[in-house]
């Protein structure tokens, strides 16, 4: 799929003010809503038991070719930019959102400039990056469901707003969700702090106008804390169906 079938044209103007919310947060009970219906709601995901499940997402047209090859949990890979601490727990909506230990977690994004490697010198791309593998790394999570890598926080490009995807498997390699992270926005937020690298945030998509995520992020939306010269810190629960 190319990229212009899934990117939306340009939004130029100010930031939405951000929604901090937590996906099936461990931390704060009440975040939890149990829901009996088994609907789908606004933002994509479904309900199991008593536990939002993460809505599915596009894998887009960059995902890892070989994810398995990637255990690792730098995946900087001398790309510069500000450093970014990712830390993904992953929970069983099918257990009551217990932790999911032994799950593998892909994640995988675009470096400052908004390339990905793996892929290029297309029109999709035009930077050719097809020899090279930055910004994409597996891990296996912990007794606690978490998973922890170390990167550099995104950049961002045409129709998009920033993003980090991530798959999440079962220990046996069966798919349990592909889906993606969204970043809290507007003043004070890190996507404001970083203001695109050198590309500025004229011309960038926010959550909200954004294809994948206008339905709602409530249950994307990443916890991120940090600044530029200390380096951010990014934190989300996901629950998918295991």
């Amino acid at each position: 799929m190319e990229r212009k079938n899934f990117l939306k044209s340009l939004f130029v103007g100010a930031l939405s003010a951000p929604v901090v919310l937590a996906a099936c947060s461990t931390d704060d009970a009440d975040a939890v809503t149990p829901d009996t219906t088994g609907t789908t709601g606004t933002t994509g995901g479904t309900t199991s038991g008593n536990c939002s499940v993460a809505p599915t997402e596009t894998e887009g047209p960059f995902p890892t070719k070989v994810p398995s090859s990637y255990v690792r949990s730098d995946i900087t890979d001398g790309r510069t930019g500000h450093k970014l601490t990712a830390r993904i727990t992953i929970l069983n909506s099918n257990n009551s959102c217990a932790a999911l230990a032994g799950a593998l977690v892909d994640i995988w994004h675009c470096d400052a400039a908004g390339n990905y490697s793996e892929y290029g010198g297309t029109g999709m791309q035009s930077t050719n990056y097809q020899a090279v593998h930055f910004l994409r790394g597996r891990q296996t999570t912990d007794a606690n469901g978490l998973v922890t890598f170390t990167s550099i926080f995104p950049g961002w490009y045409s129709g998009r707003a920033t993003h980090i995807h991530v798959h999440v498997y079962s220990a046996n390699g069966t798919s349990l969700k592909v889906t993606q992270i969204a970043f809290p926005e507007g003043t004070g937020s890190a996507v404001a702090a970083v203001n695109g690298y050198t590309k500025g945030l004229s011309g960038y998509t926010i959550n909200a106008s954004d294809n994948v995520f206008s339905d709602g992020v409530s249950l994307e939306l990443a916890t991120v804390t940090g600044s530029t010269s200390a380096g951010f810190e990014l934190s989300i629960n996901l629950a998918v169906p295991a």
